[in-house]
């Protein structure tokens, strides 16, 4: 059972986390602060300030203000418990503060507590890689009408994610109700709306020539921001020192999502190859002339001179790769070719393996447990990719899915 505090607790998102959290088998929330609350109506403890608060906790979860920063960091330091950021709004000092408190205490922080919020990040950043200046960007956020921050924290965090796509070379300009200039390349457009009883939308408008790409989220109810926070106070229960965000919750519950394979390549290695790397880059040159795809590509570390490599290729393509790999043994007459025809490759893959260590092990583990021998290897931030004998294919593919409860 994990103890959680609601710093905040009188508020719209403290209570909604408060009614939240009693259906969950695994969270209590112990105790409350919040110096505005008279009423007793809840059925945990509310002291008027952190300091006060004599109940043990594993948590700290905060839905107060972001000028009650210092004094919570303060408290949470005093009392060493992991602390849950879910306020917005903070400025470049409350941040640097943050991040020094981190350096002795667990911290998790997020512009947004939503799930499909943080995803939406990963998707603007590849969308701006992809679209780069022939697209202008303008993002609009919508809130209700007793929100006081304007724009919202994350509306700045989706624009400082899309312009780290550009090196941080683009300038965020809000509203633009004075200018009477021509939109540069270079902005990003920021615009806030207030009114009403509107959750939270965020729509990124990427603006192109004859076409438009819209991607857009939007809050239904405080609910998903409250299960969001437990998640990361499951998250931070236990964790050690440092500065933590939704990447690393979403890292650790979606280590490995999918899993694919392929009966269709073989496996070519070429063994004490003298590194002389112009004469190497003719080879691939000679198999991608003749229209040969080549993937998992790698390469040992020069050693005495030499190195290995290997690479997988579709097997119908196998015999006319080795006719041209075989013509460069004059070259390199200590050159040795191996090939397996018939390998399956099986890949991985996960947004959590960017953040998360170990998979590859997990993967080593279970396969030689059972006896499976992997032929090569290749890694990406979210893929791993194996090359196995045939025959084990299905064995292969039990392991990986009971090792990762696909």
């Amino acid at each position: 059972m994990i103890k959680i505090l609601i710093f905040g607790c009188g508020g719209a998102m403290g209570r909604a986390l408060a009614d939240l959290a009693q259906g969950n088998d695994d969270i209590e929330v112990a105790a409350g602060v919040d110096a505005f609350v008279t009423d007793e109506s809840f059925a945990f403890p509310v002291f008027a300030n952190l300091t006060d608060c004599d109940v043990a906790v594993d948590v700290i979860v905060d839905f107060s203000s972001p000028r009650a920063l210092k004094g919570l960091l303060d408290g949470a330091l005093q009392k060493n418990v992991p602390l849950v950021i879910a306020t917005t709004g903070h400025s470049d000092e409350d941040r640097e503060y943050m991040v020094k408190a981190a350096e002795t205490l667990p911290i998790f922080q997020a512009a947004n507590m939503s799930i499909g919020i943080n995803l939406l990040t990963d998707l603007l950043q590849k969308t701006a890689s992809v679209l780069g200046d022939q697209f202008d960007i303008e993002i609009i956020e919508k809130h209700h009408n007793l929100k006081k921050d304007a724009p919202s924290g994350t509306a700045y965090h989706l624009a400082n994610t899309i312009n780290q796509a550009f090196m941080n070379t683009k300038n965020f300009v809000f509203g633009r109700h004075t200018t009477t200039d021509k939109r540069e390349t270079k902005d990003i457009g920021i615009h806030a709306v207030r009114g009403g009883t509107i959750v939270g939308e965020h729509d990124v408008l990427f603006a192109g020539i004859d076409e438009a790409l819209e991607l857009r989220h939007v809050a239904y109810s405080k609910q998903i921001f409250a299960t969001g926070a437990l998640r990361a106070a499951r998250f931070m229960s236990g964790k050690a020192p440092g500065l933590y965000s939704m990447k690393e919750v979403i890292a650790k519950e979606s280590t490995v999502t999918s899993m694919y394979t392929s009966d269709e390549d073989a496996l070519v290695s070429m063994t004490d190859i003298p590194y002389k790397p112009v004469e190497i880059t003719k080879i691939f040159k000679d198999l991608g002339d003749k229209k040969i795809n080549l993937d998992m590509i790698s390469q040992t570390t020069p050693v005495s001179g030499k190195v290995n490599i290997s690479f997988t290729l579709p097997s119908k393509d196998l015999e006319q790769a080795r006719m041209i790999l075989e013509g460069y043994q004059e070259l390199f007459p200590q050159l040795k070719l191996d090939a397996i025809p018939e390998t399956t490759k099986i890949t991985v893959t996960g947004p959590g393996m960017e953040v998360q260590s170990g998979v590859a092990a997990q993967v080593f583990e279970v396969m030689t447990s059972r006896g499976i021998e992997l032929k090569a290897i290749t890694t990406s931030e979210t893929k791993i990719s194996y090359v196995i004998s045939r025959e084990n294919r299905q064995a292969a593919i039990d392991a990986i899915k009971t090792t990762f409860g696909m």
